[in-house]
């Protein structure tokens, strides 16, 4: 099989390369930003040049690019596109329904929302990682990375952004009533107590999105469906509870535990923990979780079921995870035996305090999930699912 891949400085394509070529598959990679482009003429003339230099069987990117699926169309060649972020508001590009595409979503949740709106073209798919590139970053080789043994180590760590970079886009909103601000306070905070079931978006009135709009004039696209409601809840609440959570529980474990914070922007709100800045995703950041005895997700609200990213490698790393609930995790791992989820903030840290003092137990289960990544959850394993459903039709 040969490929065409579009990418713009992805972290995964090497990961990729390496599976396709060990699968036996051809590849020609294609860097070009203009993926981001909605409409680009110079783009589609690109592109249809590429088609006419060779004989491809599909066209393949991380993420969903109406640019690329209208091409597609144009070319009669099928559109493979793996979906990792959450939210994607392409994925409500009207070019969604285009018959070359193959969409697969890493969130079953969102992938049951669009196959009830009868849309055709969309998979579940879980995401995967590279345990052979994994295996081989051990201790002994970690003077690549450009930081001794030492700067990974610690009993509990978080590697992801906190969302509170200046002039977040919920902080810009600094016009709101009196009354929006209290009401968007409250059903935060009760957001924060559930897990499973997202529902910010059905308690966005006209009146609150009217009021938010004044300070942020968020509109849905020209060429998409999704709802300012959908845009509101997704793009701008949900960041911000990702901030107060991950700062309430981050807070919390670091007044007890030795607990390192990875991340690119200060976190003067947190005076405990210890911020070690950005980590970058293949050199660096698979140490933090073979040397953390605890490695936590916190997932970004507006991941309804699926397992994020961080997930996957964690335990591809062979690290102990403890993760908030994803109804996702249920379909292919098994809690308190792969992994372990929490239900609250009471929970989070006795959990911490108990997995801390019991390292057995700890190592077996990041062991157990260590080995069912192996063996399901590769990119060889992924691909060959998601060709199956592409070349089986």
């Amino acid at each position: 099989m040969n490929l065409l891949i579009f990418e713009y400085e992805h972290m995964a394509i090497e990961d990729l390369r390496e599976a396709l070529t060990n699968l036996g598959h051809t590849y020609t990679v294609i860097t070009d930003e203009n993926i981001y482009s909605h409409v680009d003429e110079a783009f589609d003339a690109r592109f249809d040049k590429l088609i006419e230099s060779a004989s491809y069987d599909a066209v393949f990117t991380f993420n969903y690019f109406p640019v690329i699926s209208n091409c597609c169309k144009k070319h009669n060649i099928p559109y493979i596109a793996f979906v990792y972020d959450s939210p994607l508001v392409s994925l409500y590009s009207y070019t969604i329904i285009n018959p070359c595409n193959y969409v697969f979503l890493f969130d079953q949740q969102t992938y049951l929302e669009l196959k009830k709106e009868n849309i055709q073209t969309v998979y579940y798919m879980p995401l995967a990682v590279n345990t052979s590139r994994l295996d081989k970053m051990t201790a002994s080789a970690v003077s690549a990375s450009r930081h001794p043994l030492d700067f990974y180590q610690s009993d509990i760590s978080f590697v992801g952004t906190m969302y509170n970079e200046v002039h977040n886009l919920f902080d810009r909103m600094e016009h709101l009533s009196d009354y929006t601000k209290g009401y968007l306070q409250g059903i935060m905070q009760a957001q924060m107590k559930v897990y499973g079931y997202y529902f910010i978006e059905e308690l966005l009135s006209k009146e609150i999105i009217e009021d938010m709009q004044h300070s942020l004039p968020l509109q849905p696209g020209n060429d998409s469906v999704e709802s300012t409601e959908w845009l509101f809840a997704h793009y701008v609440i949900a960041r911000k509870i990702a901030n107060l959570e991950r700062t309430a529980l981050l807070k919390a474990v670091s007044e007890h535990f030795n607990t390192k914070l990875y991340t690119p922007n200060p976190t003067p709100e947190l005076p405990q923990i210890h911020n070690m800045g950005s980590v970058d995703y293949q050199r660096q950041m698979p140490y933090v979780f073979k040397n953390s005895a605890i490695n936590l997700n916190i997932s970004l609200r507006s991941i309804r079921s699926g397992i994020p990213l961080r997930c996957f490698d964690i335990m591809g790393c062979g690290g102990f995870l403890l993760s908030n609930y994803q109804g996702d995790f249920y379909e292919h791992f098994v809690p308190g035996e792969d992994l372990v989820l929490f239900e609250s903030q009471e929970d989070f840290l006795n959990k911490c305090n108990y997995y801390l003092k019991h390292d057995n137990e700890r190592r077996q289960i990041a062991a157990n999930g260590y080995g069912k990544v192996k063996e399901f959850h590769t990119y060889e394993i992924r691909l060959k699912e998601i060709f199956e459903v592409v070349f089986s039709k």
